[in-house]
């Protein structure tokens, strides 16, 4: 492999990460009656129609029929990928549910 072909799979690598990480952040919304979208919009307003979301949002499935997702991986995948503002927002809807629940 050339430097150049190297270059490309590193980047292929990182967006197909970056889509599972959309996809597990979208398949937790679900999982707790959440919506994607409008999470994803109060982090990133000037982002709301994000092509990885909507094809995210296309592959989850029920959460009857999901793996349960634990709030830290959630938090934890978004956060190594950087997406802090969202890992906060979803942070403050754990805080919520976790109020609602005493």
């Amino acid at each position: 492999m050339d430097q150049k072909e190297i270059q490309e799979q590193v980047i292929e690598n990182y967006k197909r990460d970056e889509n599972m990480m959309i996809l597990v952040f979208a398949q937790w919304c679900v999982n707790n009656d959440l919506n994607p979208e409008t999470l994803y919009a109060k982090a990133y307003p000037d982002q709301i129609n994000n092509p990885s979301l909507k094809q995210s949002i296309e592959l989850v499935v029920p959460k009857e029929e999901s793996e349960h997702i634990p709030d830290q991986t959630v938090i934890g995948v978004l956060s190594l990928f950087g997406n802090d503002d969202l890992a906060f927002v979803v942070s403050e809807e754990i805080e919520k549910r976790q109020k609602e629940e005493k």
